[in-house]
């Protein structure tokens, strides 16, 4: 199906459960048609080179370049280096494969000479053949920290696989996402959208970033089109990740109706705030796609005044992933009940 109205579909994603739904997207749509814009939340360096994770696995997903088994990183990709590295005796628990080291080295050479993260992400998706456009939702740092209740506070990479994604979560600071601005396209994108696609990523610590942005949440919420969101919640349980700790954190349910119902009635965090205006709660979305195993909280749903479908949601392969991104755009095409 492809839609009839003018402007870009913008899809707001994160990484592993935001590149299967994309595969699937233009799958559907001219890729020309999407813009994606990637949380650069978890952005961080690692041996001396700027590492987007989100962006470069959206990237290597989109060009069939990723390692499935993972679903991050190159397929096929060696680890030399860090394996030197830990020789050595450096810490090296992000592991890092050697082309994609590679590729994080060019970033890191081209930010230090002064390119924009903008720029350097779009000649990336050039050199891989996509034809989506990729937009990184800022280009200064916004790191994503995480507190736990032992009083700790750490980068969200950190968190997850250092520390193996703990219970205990405080708190999920986004006040440097909050002190940043939009990258160059991505306002603009989402003004022009006749759709909005939140992808079934972590709402907290993929989409909640991107939308911490001073700007980015106001212009959804200005939307010309309609905007939906995929759960990325299935029976009470994360598709992938650690969401179940990260979002009873910060007091959302784990569960479909509970991040229809953060996105109906959003927030952002006190912190993240930089007028008072900014907490008051913001209707994100008009539909919402839920699991065939949720299918017991659709009414639950409906009654935020959200329009709801019911599929099944896991993307086991390219096809199962082009199906729900019809469903998901079928629901945006509605009208209006």
């Amino acid at each position: 199906m492809e839609a009839k109205a003018s402007g870009p579909v913008v899809a707001l994603c994160g990484g592993v459960g935001a590149a299967r739904f994309l595969r699937g997207l233009v799958r559907v749509l001219p890729p020309e048609q999407i813009v994606a814009i990637v949380n650069t939340g978890d952005d961080r360096e690692f041996y001396g080179v700027h590492v987007s994770p989100d962006v470069d696995i959206v990237a290597y997903t989109l060009a069939g370049l990723v390692n499935t088994e993972v679903g991050y990183g190159l397929s096929g990709d060696t680890f030399q280096l860090i394996e030197t590295l830990a020789a050595l005796g450096h810490e090296t628990w992000f592991r890092l494969g050697d082309r994609d080291f590679a590729h994080c080295l060019d970033r890191t050479l081209r930010l230090r000479a002064g390119e924009g993260l903008a720029q350097i992400t779009n000649d990336l998706r050039k050199k891989l053949g996509l034809g989506l456009r990729i937009l990184p939702m800022a280009e200064t740092p916004c790191p994503t920290m995480v507190r736990l209740e032992d009083g700790r506070t750490m980068h969200f990479e950190e968190y997850m696989i250092r520390e193996g994604a703990p219970d205990g979560v405080a708190a999920v600071e986004l006040n440097h996402a909050a002190q940043a601005k939009p990258a160059p396209g991505v306002i603009e994108a989402i003004h022009s959208a006749r759709t909005i696609l939140f992808c079934p990523s972590n709402p907290v610590v993929s989409v909640g970033p991107i939308l911490s942005v001073p700007g980015i949440r106001e212009a959804v919420a200005q939307r010309r089109g309609r905007a939906v969101a995929v759960s990325p919640i299935v029976e009470g349980a994360p598709i992938k990740g650690p969401a179940r700790q990260l979002l009873r954190g910060v007091g959302i349910e784990v569960s479909a109706r509970g991040v229809a119902q953060h996105y109906r009635t959003h927030r952002l965090p006190s912190e993240a705030s930089r007028n008072a205006n900014a907490t008051e709660p913001v209707a994100l979305i008009d539909g919402f796609v839920i699991d065939e195993k949720d299918r017991a909280q659709a009414s639950d749903i409906e009654g935020f005044g959200l329009e709801v479908a019911v599929t099944d949601s896991i993307m086991t392969d390219a096809e199962a992933s082009e199906r729900l991104a019809r469903v998901a755009l079928e629901l945006a095409s509605r009208n209006p009940s």
